[in-house]
């Protein structure tokens, strides 16, 4: 018995898809590139050019469909951790592009440098249900040209995990090529390992960026998954109507499937959504909302109405400080996403709405995705629990801390054995120093940054990539 949720009806999938189609037909998607208006011309879109405007018809959306793989391979430094979504499970991913970082204890928040993105990559390398690394912050102290090309390498040299960034221009491109030919063991292996991907995001409402958007499709030419992120948020950037909102998130994401099939057939692609709500009263984005989760949750199932795997916004949180607040909130936007089924879970270590970064909270997350595994597997009724025999032995008023399933269930996955949360009694908490959940993930963040790294990345690849780096540094 798996423990699942769902979200949409047929009829309500089938709803949202009319009106994203609608969209796309009627209203048009804005691509600011000719590049970008010539693949999708050719695809069989109407364009036009004075306005930047692509229409994009059914038949359109149909075909590129069928030309992204169902599954999408995605490769790491350490074999061991390369995945394939969809998957038996639910991963998870830190998010990206925050500016802000909480060093453990601080009232005040700083700006991230690139330290934090070294530590959280370390950190993010013993979360076990961690596959997929994004630099979690820009780095205040790089130069916004390498930005990204510097954070990617930082995290590939303190993570043997798989990286995922995004290129913002066309002239990181080449740069991040030689990167993944090097890691791969040569540019004719880019394609076959995979090691480097890239989110993609759109702008709400129903608009690409022309940078990110050329940039992006140079690096399609090579094979690497695209994760398409719409973000529209209900009431600002995407209209009040949660239903509609999630209808405008589709429409973006198709828009972006149309082209990046029309201009590279068969890309790998993930539909991905980071779709969220408002405060009312200022405007801001928020992600702890229970609308936030049900709009995501909904744009989930549609990815699966299309047969895409998806990679969608989880386990976050508008919350300033790991705490109460913290908790409830990334429980609330994580367990029913695991309980759906999403390939991969992104937002792991980030708060007040994925713009600062905690270590702390990284290791509190990665004990909520171990609960929200355990809480989706549900109960196994296979012929190996069933413990008949046992009851008629045991008999009525008897117990069964002595047969010998006991021993081996409570030593199996049946029960899920916290190494973080206290069950001990009252005074036993005391006893081992009355420590709040903060202080043992704290505690777990000095010891992983002051070990060894696990998979130092092999000398020769390192100093070629460093070399990249320099030049990139020097060019960008």
């Amino acid at each position: 018995m798996q423990l699942t949720l769902h979200t949409l009806s047929d009829e309500e999938k089938r709803i949202i898809d009319a009106e994203a189609v609608r969209i796309l037909e009627e209203v048009g998607i804005s691509f600011p590139s000719d590049m970008a208006l010539s693949a999708l011309e050719s695809g069989g879109a109407k364009v036009d050019r004075d306005k930047g405007l692509a229409y994009i018809p059914r038949e359109l959306v149909t075909k590129a469909l069928a030309a992204a793989p169902k599954e999408v391979f995605f490769g790491a430094r350490d074999g061991d951790w390369d995945f394939t979504i969809p998957g038996a499970k639910s991963i998870y991913n830190l998010d990206g592009c925050g500016v802000y970082a909480l060093d453990y204890g601080a009232e005040r928040r700083r700006d991230a440098v690139l330290q934090d993105v070294a530590n959280a990559a370390k950190v993010f390398d013993a979360i076990p249900l961690g596959n997929l690394v994004w630099p979690p912050i820009s780095p205040s102290d790089v130069p916004q040209g390498p930005r990204s090309i510097v954070s990617t390498v930082t995290c590939y040299r303190n993570s043997s995990k798989h990286i995922q960034d995004e290129v913002k221009t066309r002239a990181e491109v080449p740069y991040m090529v030689e990167i993944a030919g090097i890691l791969a063991g040569g540019k004719d292996r880019i394609r076959e390992r995979n090691m480097y991907s890239v989110t993609y995001c759109t702008v709400a409402p129903l608009t690409h960026d022309r940078e990110m958007l050329e940039a992006t499709m140079d690096l399609s030419r090579y094979g690497a998954p695209i994760n398409i992120y719409p973000m529209p948020a209900s009431g600002t950037t995407g209209p009040a109507s949660l239903f509609y909102n999630v209808a405008v998130g589709v429409a973006e994401a198709l828009s972006a499937v149309a082209l990046f099939e029309s201009y590279s057939p068969g890309c790998p692609l993930v539909m991905g959504s980071a779709i969220g709500s408002v405060n009312a009263k200022t405007g801001a984005f928020l992600e702890g909302m229970p609308e936030t989760v049900l709009q995501l949750c909904a744009s989930k199932e549609m990815a699966d109405y299309y047969g895409l795997p998806t990679i969608i916004a989880g386990c976050i949180s508008d919350a300033k400080v790991p705490g109460i607040q913290a908790s409830i909130e990334k429980m609330l936007t994580s367990l029913p996403l695991a309980m759906l089924g999403t390939d991969v879970i992104q937002g792991m270590g980030m708060l007040e709405s994925s713009m600062t970064l905690s270590l702390e909270q990284l290791i509190i997350d990665g004990e909520i995705a171990q609960l929200n595994t355990r809480m989706r597997a549900g109960i196994d009724v296979s012929p190996e629990k069933n413990l008949f025999d046992d009851i008629k032995a045991v008999g009525p008023g008897g117990h069964f801390l002595k047969q010998k399933s006991t021993r081996r269930l409570f030593r199996s996955d049946e029960f899920y054995n916290s190494e973080m949360l206290d069950r001990g009694t009252y005074e036993e908490w005391l006893g081992s120093g009355g420590r709040e959940l903060t202080d043992i993930a704290h505690e777990r963040v000095e010891k992983i940054l002051s070990e060894e790294q696990r998979l130092p990345m092999d000398r020769d690849d390192e100093k070629a990539i460093l070399e990249i780096v320099e030049e990139a540094k020097a060019k960008l």
